[in-house]
């Protein structure tokens, strides 16, 4: 139960880490206090109930076909050794956060919908957190502890852009800083690819 959830956990947060729009909008939202709580919370219910559809939806039908559970198997491991190839030449480039004001939205309502937006209509959510997180998930032994893992890793993550943003603010906007976040992303990956391929 516990490597299920731990391997939940651990995937999860190699994905969810690496900087995209879902993340700079929680930031940008956490850093002005705009509506930051209830954002968070929005993405973290979002993770989980893709995650939770991607394992459950997914484990029915490799269960029942040994061909796409082999497919599953490789496919994930090939996607995590680009991803963390991604993660590692990022590591390698100068980056930083930028604080822009991409988003100057004011009421819950429509900060709400606009974290949807981000969350829902991008199409990496789709390939990271229903296809990859779901079908490995979908391999695990415990694949409710898998999704309680990756569901953990989500609060985590959003609760600390959230609640720790403005205090994180010059840390984060250090290149070294994400240089040091792509290179762990980019160790997690290899590692889960290299105990799928070993499997």
């Amino acid at each position: 139960m516990w490597q299920s959830y731990v391997n939940g956990l651990l995937v999860a947060l190699g994905l969810i880490m690496a900087i995209g729009t879902q993340n700079a909008f929680v930031l940008a939202q956490s850093l002005r206090r705009e509506h930051h709580l209830p954002v968070a919370a929005l993405c973290i219910v979002c993770d989980a109930i893709l995650v939770a559809a991607g394992v459950f939806g997914l484990a029915t039908v490799l269960a029942q076909n040994p061909l796409l559970l082999a497919i599953a198997r490789w496919g994930g491991a090939a996607f995590l050794l680009w991803y963390g190839t991604l993660a590692l030449r990022r590591a390698c480039s100068k980056q930083s956060l930028e604080q822009g004001d991409a988003f100057k939205v004011r009421s819950l309502r429509a900060v709400l919908l606009s974290a949807l937006a981000v969350t829902l209509l991008n199409p990496h959510v789709y390939l990271d957190t229903v296809l990859l997180i779901g079908s490995l998930g979908a391999q695990q032994t415990e694949p409710g502890a898998y999704v309680a893992g990756a569901a953990s890793a989500s609060f985590l993550w959003f609760a600390t852009l959230a609640l720790g943003a403005a205090w994180l603010a010059p840390w984060l906007a250090r290149p070294a800083t994400w240089r040091l976040l792509d290179l762990l992303v980019a160790v997690m990956m290899f590692s889960v690819a290299y105990q799928l391929i070993s499997a």
